[in-house]
């Protein structure tokens, strides 16, 4: 196609499976390519940072109104894309602990003989929760906290951790864990990933068009089948 363009994207991990299943589609019906750079929320932000451009950043929406306000993305141009919440995973075939209430979810962390999650916008709420489920300092001894990047399924199914804690889209993927659920509603989080045009953008019309897919009614099953819920 003549008017084909190559579109640049940054994106946090939260939402590659959906977004893998759903770009070729968009490739094949508009003509563009997309060519995606995976990187976790800290990297991203050193990305932008160092100045590196893109035509669309995909993270969660807190980061993405921080690079708006830095200026690094257009204002005004934020979609919201999925939203996702926090799960728990063990190893494949190993005990798997109560996690139906928060009271049951403290008991596993206490009984567990260790805990990972990540560095991620779940990592950064359950440092909180643990604080204020009482427990951060009796845990704190058993607590790996995943390299940016790797995902804590990873741990869990090597076993250097007994139980994983992290997006529920990142922990279905991984093979050789059980994931054992979401957690609770009272101590659920729930963060959404949006998507921004770079304000040194050079295909902003077809990175609109790439997010208009990929927040059609036809990605919705997607989405859902890869344990995230429509922005």
């Amino acid at each position: 196609m003549a008017n084909a363009a190559e579109i640049r994207v940054l994106s946090s991990n939260a939402i590659k499976e959906a977004y893998l299943e759903l770009v070729p589609q968009f490739e094949q019906a508009s003509g563009h390519k997309v060519a995606t750079t995976w990187a976790p929320t800290v990297e991203i932000m050193k990305r932008m940072a160092a100045g590196e451009t893109y035509d669309l950043v995909i993270m969660a929406a807190e980061g993405v109104e921080k690079l708006t306000q830095d200026g690094k993305l257009v204002a005004g141009s934020r979609v919201d894309l999925v939203k996702s919440g926090i799960g728990i995973a063990v190893r494949q075939g190993a005990q798997k602990p109560d996690v139906s209430s928060s009271e049951a979810v403290k008991k596993a962390l206490l009984a567990a003989k260790s805990i990972g999650y990540s560095t991620g916008p779940s990592g950064v709420y359950l440092v909180k929760l643990f604080a204020r489920m009482g427990i951060a300092d009796a845990i704190k001894h058993k607590v790996k906290v995943s390299t940016p990047g790797v995902p804590v399924g990873t741990f869990v199914a090597s076993g250097e951790v007994e139980i994983g804690l992290q997006q529920v889209s990142e922990l279905l993927p991984v093979k050789g864990i059980d994931y054992l659920g979401p957690l609770p509603a009272d101590i659920q989080h729930t963060t959404t990933f949006a998507g921004a045009l770079h304000s040194g953008a050079t295909q902003s019309e077809a990175a609109k068009a790439l997010v208009k897919l990929l927040t059609a009614p036809a990605a919705v099953p997607v989405i859902t089948a890869k344990g995230l819920e429509p922005g």
